[in-house]
């Protein structure tokens, strides 16, 4: 009997395993995730300095004409201490003068000669940029499961860092099965089908930050689909689709069975993709999708990119969605969870006007998806949906509702 698609997340994000760690150079871990908290060497900015060109000053000679003998530049050692009835003029960044209560900028400076007529009104502590405002040494300043942005290397790199521990890449193999399938760069017979779905796992893996391999569409044989899953055990994932419904030829889950893999389940309740699979061989991963190119899409985007989120390490591993009014009224059949893809302009969910299991074409006009609750059969212009982003990485710490109602 089939699962909740609910049911189907939780075996997936308690049963998937996390990979191992690795040093690496800090600029080659852009996209990558953080194995452990970092923890600050040192204060940033290292030093209190001032955040404009002006003068450092003292606040009881406000409204004062005081002289001006000496310049502090970005990069000198602390000058003298900053006496009453005096200023010394300091460049952005450079550091603060001990005595000094605030930094005038140079615009609200009056020069006379030799001398400076400061401002009646000097807020105390007026641009100054303190020690340890931004990142104060001994705390964590970014933490375990966090993605590394280039706004991150900024960070690693104040801290002097040349080097980051991070979660290793993720290693998907993905084939196919079935004797019509041929790969894209054959000649194929009037009897024989392109096989879009590995090329298409392929890519999304590797736009989601995967390690790929390339294993040849296998034939509908139990020696020939043992021989295709032995060369891909080395994996964190393997990806199969077709071959796992009730045709007579239908080897898949016999042949993953014969080699020790544990089935966790089998089919779940969701139009399209209810053919849909997930075990376990030791601690590599297989997923086993619907042939159909829409249907794996569909539960590729659901399922696969779920298991390697949490793989990653990363700490926001569950689908956060986006809500967003419905541009067209929407009739569903109930009865089901069902899916449907749509285009996302940034301000309403627009459904793809045709969408079957069996089609490829509104794959490259989808931005989102929809899943909406089996009670559910129609959703009128306007109204509120759930929409589960595909070219966006959005992820949450903890659960949210991925259905519409």
């Amino acid at each position: 009997m089939p699962i909740s698609i609910t049911q189907a997340l939780d075996h997936i994000y308690t049963q998937t395993p996390i990979v191992d760690d690795e040093w690496i150079p800090i600029e080659e871990s852009v996209g990558r995730v953080i194995a452990e908290d970092l923890v600050a060497k040192f204060d940033l900015p290292r030093f209190d300095n001032s955040a404009m060109d002006g003068y450092a000053v003292k606040c009881s000679d406000a409204g004062g004409c005081v002289p001006c003998n000496d310049t502090i530049f970005a990069g000198d050692t602390p000058s003298d201490a900053l006496t009453e009835g005096s200023a010394i003029k300091i460049m952005t960044g450079a550091p603060i003068p001990e005595g000094c209560d605030a930094i005038v900028p140079v615009e609200a400076i009056q020069v006379d000669n030799d001398k400076i007529i400061l401002p009646v009104d000097i807020k105390k502590d007026a641009f100054i940029r303190w020690a340890g405002e931004d990142i104060k040494s001994g705390t964590v300043f970014l933490e375990k499961g966090e993605r590394v942005t280039a706004y991150t290397i900024a960070m690693l790199a104040s801290q002097g860092m040349s080097h980051i521990k991070i979660k290793r890449k993720i290693r998907v193999a993905v084939f196919g099965t079935g004797d019509e399938l041929r790969p894209h760069f054959e000649h194929i017979k009037p009897h024989q089908l392109y096989n879009s779905n590995t090329p298409m796992f392929l890519a999304r893996a590797k736009e989601l930050g995967c390690e790929t391999q390339y294993i040849r569409s296998s034939k509908d044989t139990m020696s020939a689909l043992k021989d295709a899953i032995h060369q891909a055990l080395h994996a964190d994932i393997i990806i199969t689709s077709g071959g796992i419904s009730m045709g007579d030829k239908d080897f898949t889950k016999e042949a993953f069975g014969d080699l020790g893999m544990e089935l966790i389940f089998e089919g779940v309740d969701i139009k399209p993709g209810k053919p849909t699979a997930f075990g376990k061989i030791g601690n590599t991963v297989i997923i086993n999708l619907p042939g159909n190119p829409l249907a794996s899409m569909v539960n590729y985007e659901i399922f696969v990119r779920a298991a390697i989120r949490k793989m990653s390490g990363l700490k926001a591993y569950y689908h956060r969605t986006i809500t967003t009014p419905i541009q067209e009224t929407l009739h569903l059949k109930k009865g089901k969870y069902t899916v449907k893809l749509g285009g996302f302009d940034g301000k309403a969910f627009s459904p793809v006007p045709l969408q079957m299991p069996g089609m490829v074409s509104p794959l490259q006009a989808a931005d989102g998806m929809i899943i909406t609750l089996p009670e559910v059969e129609l959703l009128e212009k306007g109204s509120m949906v759930n929409m589960i982003p595909i070219w966006c990485e959005l992820g949450s710490e903890e659960k949210e509702e991925i259905f519409t109602s």
